[in-house]
């Protein structure tokens, strides 16, 4: 493969969710022989820590516009403008496509891209959600950079960290460092050197580097080659509603995201899906049966109906545990002479509990244990008296908000051991919990 005399490449890093990619990023960058320095702006610190940035590269992190640590005179800006062959701002958020388009120099990231000389090139890779995304004032500034000739790696689709889905999502790392691998081979420097006073460098070759390809291509062949595929699975998810008369209800927080993040992994892994669902606030995917409940007693006649045909469940629906006895129809009045309105519940049909004990010797069931307190010893009681196959735990409190969130700390707990992970994405959680139910199933 042909390298280059020198890869030096800044990495810009701005305020954005996706910023947590950037160790991952510099790792893919160093694994293809770039020299990584990267640059961050002081709100890209709230995302991303200086000490892994710097840990991973091998480099000083800069962050300062008056860092004087860096050169002796000052101008680190200028020293460094003259020393790489590319910039790459990823992710890039609104605020500095703003700064950069209109040249404003007030943090080091924008003074170090506005010092660039032109021979260098710039690449973009913005992510933002996708309502800021499709503001005319981002998309016009996209159009003055790309009129600089600035290069533009566009978001992808999918969903957002708000939850929506549309275009906004940085695109995969991999990706990122095979698009700068193509536009460096048709952007030969024009810089000199002591011999001739012009470097020729040599074309990249645009494929990624092969440790690069090894890992992209590891996790995609055991996906297509999953024990899975061609299995069948009912996911439940979201949150149930219980009458209490035509107006007012008793429901949780639930959104749905992890059901979600399973459902993907699942379509992935080519298994035949049915979704059973309840009020929740995810976009659910087209390729999966779409079966829409309400109450908890129609997500269990809605399981129940289906359990059959199924040869894996996974229960991630937050059930209400109880009903109103007897629900009103109309509205409840409120007793003027009265301060209290006293309702009697009483409890829901077990879904979790009537699948596990009603399973075949094929059938695999996962469920999920929400717990505030003795977390690990619950979710054994739960595996037993459920007679689960696996529990995912999940433990609520002030560092771990389930609820509405795109980041989970879990726990997974079989007959056989159990395994924590680290606080994560919910769609690393269900790879992670995929992977723990391959290796359970009866293959």
């Amino acid at each position: 493969m042909a390298k280059l005399q020198n890869k030096n490449i800044i990495l810009g890093i701005c305020a954005s969710i996706s910023a947590y990619k950037s160790p991952n990023l510099v790792r893919c960058l160093k694994k293809d022989d770039y020299d990584v320095q990267c640059v961050i702006t002081n709100s890209a610190k709230e995302f991303v820590a200086e000490a892994a940035l710097s840990n991973v590269s091998k480099n000083k992190v800069i962050s300062d516009l008056f860092d004087k640590d860096y050169s002796a005179d000052g101008a680190w800006h200028i020293e460094l403008a003259h020393k790489v062959e590319a910039c790459l701002i990823a992710p890039c958020s609104a605020t500095t496509l703003g700064k950069l388009a209109n040249g404003i120099c007030d943090n080091a990231l924008t003074t170090l891209v506005v010092a660039l000389p032109k021979y260098v090139p710039v690449i973009i890779a913005p992510a933002m959600d996708y309502t800021m995304w499709e503001h005319p004032a981002v998309q016009n500034n996209i159009k003055i950079l790309k009129s600089f000739g600035y290069h533009i790696i566009e978001p992808e689709h999918g969903e957002l960290s708000s939850g929506l889905v549309g275009k906004g999502r940085l695109p995969e790392e991999n990706k990122i460092v095979e698009e700068v691998n193509r536009i460096l081979l048709k952007s030969p420097s024009q810089k000199t050197n002591k011999k001739d006073d012009e470097i020729e460098i040599k074309h990249l070759n645009n494929k990624l580097s092969d440790e690069i390809n090894v890992e992209s291509d590891l996790a995609n062949l055991k996906r297509e080659n999953s024990i899975l595929r061609g299995k069948k699975c009912l996911i439940t998810l979201g949150s149930t509603i219980e009458k209490i008369d035509d107006v007012r209800f008793i429901s949780n927080h639930s959104s749905g995201k992890m059901g979600l993040a399973l459902a993907e992994e699942a379509i992935s892994r080519g298994i035949d899906l049915t979704i059973v669902y309840g009020s929740h606030s995810v976009e659910l995917p087209i390729e999966a049966k779409l079966i829409k409940v309400q109450s908890a007693d129609e997500m269990y006649s809605a399981v129940m109906n289906n359990k059959d045909y199924q040869d894996l469940f996974i229960m991630t629906a937050a059930v209400a545990d109880y009903k109103v006895e007897n629900a009103i129809d109309g509205k409840i009045k409120k007793d003027e002479n009265s301060n209290e309105l006293i309702l009697n519940l009483v409890q829901n049909k077990d879904i979790l509990k009537s699948i596990g004990q009603n399973k075949s010797q094929n059938q695999y069931v996962v469920g999920f244990a929400l717990e505030s307190e003795n977390g690990e010893s619950n979710a054994k009681n739960k595996l037993l008296s459920k007679n689960a196959d696996m529990i995912v735990l999940n433990n609520i409190n002030s560092d771990n908000q389930v609820f509405n969130n795109d980041f989970n700390k879990i726990s997974i707990i079989t007959s056989k051991y159990e395994k924590d992970f680290p606080k994560m994405s919910k769609k690393a959680c269900a790879i992670a919990i995929f992977d723990e139910i391959e290796k359970g199933v009866k293959r």
